[in-house]
């Protein structure tokens, strides 16, 4: 791991070693999408606050932990809870758990949020394969000194969202008798949610739906070569008309529902991928 800051080499350390696991496959889980983690045989999990230098998730419906395991021949690790530009941590902090997972091994990154839907065909409950995104962050995760280990400088974004694994989950969707919508996802900071002239720039821009996640880690993970897929459940009508407000209760409780559809896609891409 020449180049590789120590901060980094220690905690894949720690996972080589306590473990004793080699992951090929990342997922990381949004808001209220915890079962997911079902999808697979656990073999193990350790709490966020064991790895060396892992930041500790704030947020109701990010249990905090990395999960491991296997399914269809396939091992995977899964981060159980992520890590938010609003709640104050830095993009190295929270970006820092994607670079251990490729330096763990992870060469394809399924990646999950919650977001409230632009699109006015959208539905709470529906999935949205992300297709592209449009990155409304203050910062970006690759700003500073380049490390050449890493990645490039200048590293292309061009297929961020790989066309390999899109085709893919459609062909996983129809075998799980799931209709996934398509769309592009648009970041902002939050943690209010937005107000309705937000929605309508978002859309106007070509959002079809927005959260406060998720660009940053598919950044991170494009740079180190990581291929990425990513599924939004959109949990809310986010829109100029939305007859009354969203909590983030509801957010838990679509995205709850709605995981089970999302299982069933990922149930079978983990065949096929």
């Amino acid at each position: 791991m020449e180049g590789i800051p120590r901060e980094y080499i220690d905690a894949v350390e720690h996972l080589k070693s306590k473990t004793g696991f080699a992951p090929e496959i990342g997922l990381v889980l949004g808001s209220g999408l915890g079962g997911l983690s079902e999808l697979f045989e656990v073999k193990g999990k350790t709490k966020y606050s064991e790895i060396p230098n892992f930041p500790v998730s704030t947020v109701k419906g990010h249990p905090g932990e990395l999960v491991y395991g296997e399914k269809e021949g396939k091992r995977i690790a899964v981060l159980a809870g992520r890590f938010h530009y609003y709640e104050g941590y830095s993009m190295k902090e929270i970006t820092f758990p994607i670079r251990v997972l490729a330096l763990w091994g992870v060469k394809k990154l399924i990646i999950t949020n919650a977001a409230g839907g632009v699109n006015p065909r959208f539905r709470p409950g529906d999935i949205m394969l992300i297709e592209d995104h449009i990155n409304l962050l203050p910062e970006n995760p690759l700003r500073g000194p380049n490390i050449d280990a890493f990645g490039p400088r200048f590293p292309s974004l061009h297929d961020v969202y790989s066309r390999e694994l899109r085709g893919k989950a459609e062909e996983a969707a129809l075998k799980a008798g799931v209709s996934l919508r398509r769309g592009v996802y648009v970041a902002l900071q939050g943690p209010d949610l937005e107000t309705p002239a937000e929605y309508s720039f978002v859309r106007t821009i070509g959002g079809d739906a927005v959260g406060m996640s998720t660009v940053p880690e598919v950044i991170v993970a494009n740079h180190m070569g990581v291929k990425v897929l990513g599924f939004s459940i959109i949990t809310n009508l986010a829109n100029p008309y939305s007859p009354r407000p969203t909590t983030h209760e509801e957010v838990l409780e679509v995205a709850g529902v709605a995981t089970e559809k999302l299982m069933r896609v990922i149930d079978e891409l983990l065949k096929i991928i």
